[in-house]
């Protein structure tokens, strides 16, 4: 592995750690390992090793902060690199599928658009602007007809999820991009609080499990924020996924929801909405998803969850970020690289005849672990200076910190996961059994480990199990 290399992963690591205002030197705990990189024309492997770093970086001082040893943090870029990817491999049974039959990218009448479609409601209100069914060369043939600007806004104000390809420059000049790219990389904000909102989380029992009581309230959809709470629960937190009743996303549940209890509630519902409150009072830590303005009208908008809540840590993600035309917007990883430029510069650079996205979903995975930093960082300023914590991410700023990143063109290959990268323990989840990939952060002390297997949404009832620690 190249010194380059490292160097990249390295500056990648800085960028995120003063973002999430960890001490200056904080970066120098963290020691890279592991050869390769995934296929791209941007530095897809460091941005993996990078935010798993600063992920095991802000646990590592908390731990410090409950008295256990300063050992460094250890990141094995290789394994970043494939949890980037999947980290479950089945043992007699197949993940199921990722995409459903028309999510892609087509060809338009003047360049290629990415329709998201994964979620019924997202695929009828694309297939009604196109007046097509369930069939991908009708679609094919449909798009053909349009332009991409003009077909992006009728799906999406239609209800519907599309972005048309997009090159840098273009993205650039967008009012939307000059918005993100003077958004911070993580935005956060404290305050200060008072004697009788001190309360909840004062500590694990143990170093070896650091988040054990810590109370997560996971309101989060398919990568990016459950990357983040997976990452919590490794390592003892107790994660709380709440999901509608009607809400279902197959291709990315066994991955995602070890060591998590999923339940359901229907917040238009007031039985519903009461569990809800109580768990929102009783929670230390809030991880959503939700565009701007939507959880305002379920009624519990910021405002709402401050007054119920003082001393809650909150942490947000979007998809187009939290300012401009376009921050409303719904989106995905697929859909921000296709808005961003970066579908249209793998394309452009490999010479292909079509979009040319990232080989994986970096901008989830990478804002997901940046997520779960926060929520640490938030930790850590409860702990230490008895403030409140809120934090909001975005994956199109993530898109900013991986495109303003030079590009290393000497890394080698990333290998295929074999057997020495599989952990030897075997996960019974409910679809069959299963091992994951080697953790791929060690911190000395705190290994990463999952106290419950994978389970489906809505398992589980709606409540947590952790009984209050005391303050150690």
């Amino acid at each position: 592995m190249s010194s380059q290399t490292f160097a990249i992963s390295r500056h990648m690591l800085q960028a995120a750690s003063s973002a999430l205002a960890l001490s200056g030197n904080a970066p120098d705990a963290v020691r890279f390992d592991g050869a390769g990189a995934l296929p791209s024309r941007y530095a897809v492997s460091d941005l993996a090793a990078a935010s798993v770093g600063v992920a095991g970086l802000a646990l590592r001082q908390l731990i410090v902060a409950q008295g256990g040893d300063a050992a460094p943090v250890r990141v094995d870029r290789r394994l970043a690199s494939l949890w980037f990817g999947w980290s479950i491999h089945p043992i007699g049974w197949e993940r199921p599928p990722l995409w459903d039959a028309v999510a892609g990218d087509y060809a338009t009448a003047d360049g290629w658009i990415r329709l998201h479609t994964n979620a019924i409601h997202h695929r009828d209100a694309a297939l009604a602007v196109l007046g097509c069914a369930v069939d991908r060369d009708a679609v094919t043939r449909a798009v053909a007809g349009w332009r991409g600007d003009a077909l992006e806004a009728a799906v999406v104000g239609n209800g519907g999820c599309a972005a048309a390809m997009r090159t840098a420059a273009q993205w650039a000049a967008h009012p939307q991009g000059i918005a993100v790219g003077a958004e911070p990389l993580v935005a956060l904000e404290t305050r200060a609080l008072d004697g009788g909102a001190a309360r909840g989380w004062r500590g694990a029992a143990s170093p070896g499990r650091p988040l054990a009581g810590l109370k997560v309230l996971d309101l989060t959809r398919v990568l990016a924020g459950p990357v983040a709470t997976r990452f919590l629960a490794g390592y003892g937190a107790d994660v709380l996924r709440i999901d509608p009743p009607d809400w279902n996303e197959p291709g990315v549940i066994p991955e995602v929801t070890p060591g998590k209890r999923c339940a359901r509630l229907d917040l238009r519902q007031p039985a519903d909405r009461t569990i809800f409150e109580a768990l929102l009072a009783e929670a230390d830590v809030l991880v959503h998803g939700y565009r701007p303005a939507a959880l305002e009208r379920l009624g519990y908008g910021e405002q709402y969850r401050r007054a119920r809540n003082p001393a809650l840590i909150d942490v947000c993600l979007d998809a187009y970020g939290w300012t401009g035309p376009l921050a409303a917007r719904r989106g995905f990883d697929s859909l921000v690289q296709m808005s961003s430029g970066i579908a249209e510069h793998g394309m452009r650079m490999q010479g292909a005849n079509k979009p040319a996205p990232l080989p994986v979903q970096a901008l989830d995975h990478a804002t997901g672990y940046l997520m779960a930093a926060a929520v640490l960082r938030g930790v850590l300023y409860r702990l230490a200076d008895n403030r409140a914590m809120g934090a909001r991410l975005s994956l199109a700023r993530t898109a900013k910190l991986l495109t303003d990143t030079v590009y290393d063109e000497g890394a080698q290959p990333l290998a295929a996961a074999g057997e020495a990268d599989l952990s030897a323990l075997i996960e019974h989840t409910e679809w069959g059994a299963a091992r994951r990939l080697l953790p791929p952060v060690v911190i000395g002390g705190a290994p990463m480990a999952w106290d419950r297997p994978a389970a489906s949404l809505g398992s589980s009832a709606p409540a947590f199990l952790s009984l209050r620690n005391v303050s150690i």
